[in-house]
């Protein structure tokens, strides 16, 4: 089994550096600028080799390369949510307590020295 590398612990809410956030949306940019470029080259190469329903791999392509670039523009210049806005992971409403109150069961057994 290979060594996973050491992953720190997030221990807060901080949000991630806004290096990192902008490192992501290049990737993802990038990423959406090559499937256009599939696109194309794909395009092309049915094209030569005039495979059936050819008109319809042609919209295929022809929609991917004009959607792509505008999907990419928008995803590229969109910073993430913050976490306080996102739906699916809100937190659980604190639970009200008394700051000294004692337990009322005991927790675990207890041993006193002077009885044996």
């Amino acid at each position: 089994m290979a060594r996973q590398a050491y992953q720190p612990i997030l221990i807060t809410d901080a949000e991630e550096s806004l290096d990192k956030q902008r490192h992501s949306r290049e990737i993802r940019y990038m990423t959406m600028m090559g499937l256009r470029a599939l696109c194309l080259i794909l395009g092309a190469v049915l094209a030569m080799l005039q495979v059936p329903l050819l008109w319809l791999w042609l919209t295929f392509c022809g929609l991917g390369m004009i959607f792509l670039p505008w999907m990419a523009v928008l995803i590229a210049n969109d910073r993430p949510v913050k976490a306080e806005h996102r739906w699916r992971h809100k937190p659980a409403p604190p639970t009200p307590h008394a700051p000294n109150a004692l337990p009322t069961q005991p927790i675990g057994k207890t041993i006193d020295a002077d009885h044996e």
